[in-house]
Order: C-alpha cells, then sequence, then structure tokens
C-alpha cells in the first residue's frame, strides 16, 4: 500500500496515472476508515453490554429464588449431578437434544463455549442456551412452541393500531440496542434476565456475520419503542426475545416479521417455550421428535443471508390474512 506522501511524488513524476492515484487514495481512505469504524462499535458495546454490581447481585438472588421455587425445585437434584460430573470432567461436545432431562424439562448439558461456530452448530441441532445464573446451560424443551405462518393470528385491535402509522418498523438497523433494551428492566416485573453481557457479545457477533437478526419499532419521534431479536437456521427463525415500551409495539414489530418470514419461503417461528403473546399470535406447542425433524429439513436450505431489509409497512401487514 501506497503512503500519501509516495503517492503525491508519483502523480508528479507522471509514474502514475490519474486514475491509478485516485484509486489508490480511495483505498487508502477507506483502509483509514475501517479501524475508526471498528473501534466505535466496539466501545458502544462496551457500553452497552454491561451490567454493574448491584444489577449482578440482583440477578443472582432472584435467579436463586426463581431456581427454588416449588414449580422448579423438582429439577435441583439433576441439575446439582450435572454440575458436579461437569466439575469432574467437563465435557465440551454439544449434548444429544433427544436425551435433555424431564426435570428440568430439557435440560440438555452445560454451555461452556458460546463461540460462533458452536452456536451456530446448537442452534442447528435445536439446542439454545439459557441460564440466569452461572452456569450457562443448553436446553431442548420437550414441546416447542412454533407457528406455521398460515396460521398467524393478529387481533382486530392490533390491526387498527397498525393502520394508523405512528410507528415504523426496520430490520437490522440497531441490533445492539434492541439487545441491550430485552435484557432491561421490565415495568412491573422484577428484574431477572438471562441476557447477560456474555450473551449480549456472542449474538451480536452472530449478528455482525448474518445470523442473528433484530426488528425495531420507533415511533414517530424516532425514539426506538419495541422490538426483538432471533437468530436465522436455514429456512426456520428461532426467536429469542421481545421488548415493549410503549402498548404493543413489539406485537406490531412481531407481526411485520413473520410477514417478511412467510414471504421469503422461511418454514416456521421458532418461539422456543409458550408464551401469552405467542400463544395469542397462533403459535401451537409440536413435540420435540417432530420439531428436529421439521428442523433438520429446514437448516439444510440456504435461507436469507446478510442484512435484512423490510419490503412493506405496518398498513400492509394489517390487511394481511394468512392461510
Amino acid at each position: 500500500m501506497l503512503a500519501p506522501n509516495v503517492l503525491r511524488k508519483c502523480a508528479a513524476s507522471g509514474l502514475c496515472t490519474t486514475g491509478s492515484v485516485g484509486a489508490a487514495m480511495a483505498f487508502e481512505t477507506e483502509r483509514m476508515r475501517l479501524p475508526a469504524a471498528a473501534s466505535g462499535r466496539a466501545e458502544r458495546r462496551a457500553a452497552l453490554f454491561r451490567e454493574n454490581p448491584l444489577r449482578m447481585t440482583e440477578r443472582w438472588v432472584l435467579g436463586i429464588a426463581w431456581a427454588l421455587s416449588p414449580k422448579r425445585i423438582r429439577g435441583l437434584p439433576n441439575l446439582l449431578n450435572l454440575c458436579f460430573d461437569e466439575f469432574l470432567a467437563p465435557d465440551y461436545a454439544l449434548p444429544d437434544p433427544e436425551r435433555a432431562a424431564d426435570e428440568p424439562p430439557g435440560l440438555a448439558g452445560v454451555a461452556h463455549d458460546l463461540s460462533l461456530s458452536t452456536l451456530i452448530a446448537a442452534y442447528q441441532r435445536g439446542l439454545y442456551p439459557f441460564a440466569h445464573i452461572a452456569p450457562l446451560k443448553w436446553w431442548s424443551p420437550p414441546m416447542r412452541s412454533v407457528l406455521f405462518f398460515n396460521e398467524l393470528h393478529v387481533a382486530k385491535r392490533l390491526r387498527r393500531q397498525m393502520r394508523q402509522k405512528h410507528y415504523t418498523v426496520t430490520f437490522d438497523r440497531d441490533f445492539d440496542h434492541v439487545i441491550a433494551a430485552c435484557a432491561g428492566q421490565r415495568d412491573g416485573r422484577w428484574h431477572l434476565t438471562w441476557i447477560t453481557p456474555r450473551i449480549m457479545r456472542a449474538y451480536a457477533e452472530l449478528h455482525d456475520r448474518g445470523y442473528a437478526h433484530s426488528f425495531e419499532v420507533w415511533n414517530e419521534r424516532g425514539e426506538l419503542a419495541g422490538g426483538g431479536y432471533g437468530v436465522a437456521v436455514g429456512n426456520a427463525f428461532v426467536t429469542e426475545s421481545q421488548f415493549s415500551r410503549e402498548p404493543n409495539t413489539s406485537k406490531m414489530g412481531f407481526a411485520v416479521l413473520n410477514w417478511h418470514l412467510s414471504r421469503w419461503g422461511f418454514d416456521f417461528n421458532d418461539g422456543k417455550l409458550m408464551t401469552p403473546t405467542c400463544h395469542d399470535m397462533g403459535f401451537r406447542e409440536i413435540p420435540r421428535r417432530d420439531y428436529l425433524t421439521r428442523l433438520a429439513m429446514a437448516a439444510r436450505l440456504k435461507g436469507k443471508s446478510g442484512r435484512w431489509q423490510t419490503e412493506t409497512g405496518l398498513a400492509t401487514v394489517a390487511d394481511w390474512q394468512p392461510g
């Protein structure tokens, strides 16, 4: 690569053509900008993807209480046995999703590695990482919440709100702020999250490589009012988390996402575990074996690569009649 002073001498001597000088200067400028852009992104993520000691203490206290609740305490012996076995002989291989425990339902193994290649391989096998407190674990629940797009239900009230043109939906415009918001405090709830700084960094890398995608809902003031993110696995999509700062904003964005997934030829949207929002929008539970069979077929397909962009707005999706 030629330094700027060398380029000037080269042009003055006539050894370089005007075109070659311009190309070299453009290349030099591009090379100079890239480290600055990467540095700026790293600084922004360092500021966003953090957890102060008070928040960490709160997460541990609530996470222990959550694990000891009557609904979940039956799985504690299996969890302790797994942790003890891992302490004696750590197993870094991805577990078999079909051999996941019955108690707690879907516990498959300890997640030691969240590298890009490991996360992609895990999702292709139907595994996902989750834990409020250490150790991070792989999960493969016995029943999976799945949306087949011809079964999508959008409530009439939500359709009316979507037609009012108060909001705009985008894809992959601000993944970092979306995942940070998903990890943030929810109104009227204890602050218990599994989206730790380690998780944020891992999924941000998935996003940089074109595997993880976000949807953003912007209000009329240009503020981020809702959104969510997930992972594309071939022609399947795994929804990870959503948030709303204004009523129904995540539902509106989710409807737009599902419209596009259907249009782009995706087979289904996997919500992992059933939630009230998923139930209201037409998700249904299918057995793990059925899910893994469908996932294996979808994962072999190419899917939609790169950064995503919306192809229509809320009003069009509001008029969509699936099936």
